[in-house]
């Protein structure tokens, strides 16, 4: 019998990539977004959309009722825990069997940057929910450098506040074939589990313009920038405060070698290594590319 499976986030990077993941899987697949404008994408994965918001507690119960498992993922932000908390009690009051989480590396009481300590919080609660639960922590996403294609389009050049950072970086294709095998698997598989996700290799950001030049068959150029210059960029965008606050506090942590390390966790769950930044370039180079490249 075809178990239901609610994606929420849904139109977020990670989840657009789950159900994609899950495409042919013998799932009914159920998407939750906050405005009705945005029920396209999800529905043509596939979806049956509902209309809900995790800051309104109210609104989620439609959406949750007869599944049996939640994917579960927050938006960054000060009210994440309290999105994690109605997100947990909609599922209890519904029944539902088993929360997936996405949480993020290092989450604990003491780690460097507010988001882990926030995501700490939701992944305690999810631990004592009274469902089955699995808890995914990625480290970063190689799909935050398409942020930066359009300098890289335009100068052969991007600009982050890493300084010599080495991290693992990993491709959300990967988190996403995770999250969709821990789904699909039987449910107390994998429950009370917690893992770690990260690429292959730690990698810096001038080895990762290095391959990224070689995709796109030119040289393109890592340019280390102050915690200050990236601040000013980004607000100057519209990025609100609290996420500039969280991306500095990011990039602190993984100048320090905060993200050097690997896990064999992606392997281990998918029967192959994770993709490397050379496979990520590869597959985005047209993202990257200047109109000289076309």
């Amino acid at each position: 019998m075809s178990r239901t499976v609610l994606i929420t986030g849904a139109t977020g990077t990670v989840s657009t990539a789950l159900m994609s993941a899950l495409e042919g899987a013998d799932v009914d697949l159920r998407a939750l977004v906050r405005e009705g404008s945005r029920a396209d994408g999800p529905r043509e994965q596939g979806a049956e959309v509902f209309v809900g918001d995790l800051d309104d507690a109210r609104s989620l119960q439609p959406a949750f009722e007869g599944v049996q498992d939640v994917w579960l993922l927050t938006p960054n932000g000060p009210r994440a825990p309290e999105n994690n908390m109605n997100a947990v009690w909609a599922a209890r009051q519904a029944g539902v069997e088993r929360v997936v989480r996405l949480s993020a590396v290092g989450a604990a009481h003491d780690a460097p940057n507010r988001s882990g300590r926030l995501h700490a919080l939701s992944d305690r609660e999810t631990e004592r929910c009274g469902m089955r639960w699995t808890i995914l922590r990625p480290l970063w996403f190689m799909q935050n450098l398409l942020n930066e294609a359009g300098d890289i389009s335009a100068t052969g050049a991007f600009s982050l506040n890493m300084a010599s950072a080495r991290l693992s970086m990993i491709d959300v294709r990967d988190i996403a074939e995770c999250a969709a095998r821990v789904l699909l698997d039987d449910p107390d598989h994998h429950h009370g589990q917690t893992y770690t996700l990260t690429g292959p290799r730690s990698l810096t950001f001038d080895e990762v313009a290095g391959q990224l030049g070689l995709a796109l068959g030119r040289p393109v150029t890592y340019l280390p920038v102050s915690d200050d210059a990236k601040r000013r960029t980004l607000l100057g965008y519209g990025v609100p405060r609290w996420i500039v606050d969280m991306v500095e506090e990011y990039a602190q942590a993984y100048a320090s070698g905060w993200g050097d390390f690997t896990t064999d966790t992606v392997a281990d769950l998918l029967g192959r290594p994770p993709r490397d930044i050379a496979d990520f370039a590869r597959d985005h180079a047209a993202a990257f590319a200047s109109a000289d490249d076309r």
